[in-house]
């Protein structure tokens, strides 16, 4: 790739509301643009400001500027204040607690107002636990999405899973340790345990572990507990999927039906496996075979 312009100024911070990422754990893994971008800021907008204290500390900077706290229940009150900064020529800088601004994380109410106020916005990338579980996965991502957190109600958690059934592109999404289990077993449930998912849990720290596997053996892997930060892939519908016929599934939704499950949850399980976005098909399927079978 050429650039027919030269390559900005890595160490100046302009004016304006700066978007800065932080570390995932690994203090190693912090920028020269953002050790120059705490020590620099007039404002730190940070979603916890003892750790983003912290993490000056640790860096060995002591910042000029004054520290703000901007998390979630706060956001709105403080993007007034904070808009009327930058347009004033002051640098602000927005950090959350690890990771990059905006995604999933306090950020957005003040990046939106900048737009709209016409104030400058730029931003410091580095580490973010969505590119680095993906890139982890070994599964196909080429086209992905990120849902965020898995919605922590069950009847909410089951209909987001189920609008997954044929989606084509892999699913990132976080998830708390204490509810993954619940998760994965619903996603095996909805899904198929034959669709292929990675657990990446603790990136970048001590700890780190990437497991991937079928979700059935993620949901059984789960079951004993899992600890840390947790980011959750699943593969694309029809990655893994082998072309069936009518006639196969038939077969298999009966082999299910004679072990007792109902016939309509056969053919839940059945449509998900097969990468199905409608298993009402496959119902009205076997009910036409059985007739024509009498």
């Amino acid at each position: 790739m050429t650039h027919s312009e030269p390559l900005a100024d890595t160490h100046t911070l302009p004016a304006g509301i700066n978007l800065v990422a932080t570390p995932l754990g690994n203090i190693a893994d912090a920028s020269d643009r953002l050790r120059q971008a705490l020590a620099d800021a007039d404002i730190i907008a940070a979603e916890d400001t003892r750790r983003a204290r912290n993490l000056a500390s640790a860096l060995g900077i002591e910042p000029r500027g004054k520290f703000v706290s901007n998390f979630d229940h706060n956001e709105d009150s403080r993007t007034s204040a904070l808009i009327a900064a930058a347009k004033s020529g002051k640098k602000v800088i927005v950090v959350t607690d690890a990771g990059m601004p905006v995604v999933s994380d306090p950020g957005l109410a003040v990046v939106a107002a900048a737009h709209d106020a016409e104030v400058p916005v730029t931003c410091i990338p580095g580490a973010s636990a969505v590119t680095t579980a993906l890139a982890l996965s070994g599964l196909g991502v080429g086209h992905f999405c990120f849902d965020g957190f898995a919605p922590r109600k069950s009847g909410a958690r089951r209909a987001w899973l189920e609008s997954l059934v044929a989606e084509k592109r892999a699913c990132c999404f976080f998830e708390s340790p204490h509810r993954l289990a619940t998760t994965l077993a619903d996603a095996a449930e909805i899904l198929g345990p034959q669709r292929r998912a990675s657990v990446s849990r603790e990136l970048t720290k001590r700890f780190e572990e990437t497991k991937r596997a079928t979700l059935g053996e993620l949901a059984e892997w789960a079951a004993d507990g899992v600890r840390g930060e947790i980011t959750v892939v699943i593969e694309g519908a029809g990655e893994t999927m082998r072309e069936v016929s009518t006639e196969d599934l038939v077969e298999r939704v009966e082999e299910l039906a004679a072990a007792g499950d109902r016939l309509k949850d056969a053919c839940k399980k059945v449509a998900a496996e097969a990468g199905l976005s409608k298993h009402r098909d496959l119902y009205q399927a076997v009910l036409a075979a059985r007739e024509e079978n009498r």
